[in-house]
């Protein structure tokens, strides 16, 4: 929802910060957790039955396909929002590397346990 809603109105003070891609950076992490907690949920949902790799493929792709449902909500829908190629791309690339760490840190080499 707040993906979708116009911010032109509010007076957004940035203060003294000015980084640069902050908006990139955000999209990154907000889509790293994303995957994260989407392939948490899959496990404790099917109570272990689906595998780590299933949940985080099945992660992925929602996550993916719901960051590009976003840009093109942006797109169509609003008319002080913009859809970018590169949110959409930092969506994805957060969304992998949100998977690539669940894998890391419950990979054989460094095991964390599922509790149920």
């Amino acid at each position: 929802m707040l993906s979708l809603f116009s911010f032109s109105q509010m007076d957004l003070d940035e203060g003294n910060w000015n980084i640069p891609y902050v908006d990139k950076i955000v999209h990154f992490l907000f889509y790293l957790m994303f995957a994260i907690l989407c392939t948490m949920m899959f496990r404790e949902r099917t109570q272990g039955e689906m595998g780590i790799a299933k949940a985080t493929r099945s992660a992925v792709v929602l996550a993916i396909s719901y960051g590009i449902l976003i840009e093109v909500l942006q797109y169509t829908l609003t008319t002080d929002r913009m859809a970018e190629w590169a949110d959409a791309l930092a969506n994805s690339l957060g969304a992998f590397a949100g998977i690539g760490l669940i894998r890391w840190l419950f990979s054989k080499e460094k095991p964390l346990k599922w509790k149920f």
